[in-house]
């Protein structure tokens, strides 16, 4: 049976947009509070994922809020000459205060505000949500620098991210700043069709997963963006129906090796 465009029309609406602005609020007073362990430190509070890009759906319960230390930065030199290294070596100095002590203050801050609804992940620290406010993850972070292959080791030859840690000691690094960036300029390249069609996509995900075609988690919303960002813009447009047969009949036969997440500084889908 065919899925009429009446029901795509459906699926390519936006989720609660006054509950995450709330809890988003909520939980950023809270961070900015003058009287916080970390308020002296320099920081920024800003929402990412579904919410903070606007691909989100009726489903997406969670509000993925972010708190970066600024006044660290973790970084990636492996591209750099051997004299661009020494350079960067001699012209940087230890933090005194890192992720470490910042997430720290971050998750004592947070338990002695909300109590009981905040429990600690392997990631990020999860506060149930109450009343008007939804369930929100916030991801404790600081600033990251990718240097490229062209850097002297002492420019701004680089790309600005986040890097966070695992428990497990693992570091994970992410560009969100340029991932929605690149989602708002598709948005605006393909006429205004992209986040729409991300979110009939989250939605017909959903459904696979809730008649057991495909496992929950295996398509993160994340992924579903950076998927849709690299079809080019002529696959969008005239229809939803349209849209999406031609979105995916590109992806079908794209080489998945050269697909690239919406920040366009890594690959999607390779090994590793």
């Amino acid at each position: 049976m065919p899925i009429s465009e009446s029901q795509l029309d459906t699926w390519s609406h936006q989720g609660s947009v006054p509950g995450s602005a709330a809890t988003c609020e909520a939980i950023r007073n809270v961070l900015y509070a003058c009287d916080s362990p970390f308020y002296s430190k320099l920081f920024t509070v800003f929402l990412q994922g579904s919410y903070g890009n606007d691909t989100n759906v009726y489903r997406d319960s969670d509000v993925d809020v972010v708190i970066r230390l600024d006044g660290t930065y973790y970084y990636d030199t492996t591209s750099l000459t051997e004299g661009a290294k020494a350079s960067f070596a001699k012209s940087t100095t230890a933090a005194t205060y890192g992720y470490d002590e910042f997430k720290a203050d971050v998750l004592s801050w947070l338990q002695k505000k909300f109590g009981g609804a905040v429990v600690p992940g392997t990631k990020a620290i999860y506060i149930k949500g109450e009343g008007r406010r939804r369930d929100a993850d916030v991801l404790v972070c600081a600033k990251y620098r990718r240097y490229r292959s062209d850097s002297n080791g002492n420019d701004e030859n680089y790309d600005e991210g986040i890097a966070f840690f695992h428990t497990n000691g693992t570091r994970i690094y992410n560009f969100p700043t340029q991932h929605s960036d690149n989602c708002t300029t598709k948005h605006q390249g393909s006429s205004s069709w992209f986040k729409p069609t991300v979110r009939i996509y989250k939605n017909i995900r959903n459904r696979m997963v809730d008649e057991n075609v495909i496992q929950q988690g295996i398509a993160p919303s994340y992924f579903v963006e950076g998927m849709l960002w690299n079809a080019p813009n002529s696959t969008y447009g005239t229809s939803y129906g349209n849209t999406f047969v031609a979105t995916l009949n590109w992806l079908k036969v794209a080489d998945k090796a050269k697909l690239v997440c919406a920040n366009d500084l890594v690959y999607l889908v390779r090994d590793n």
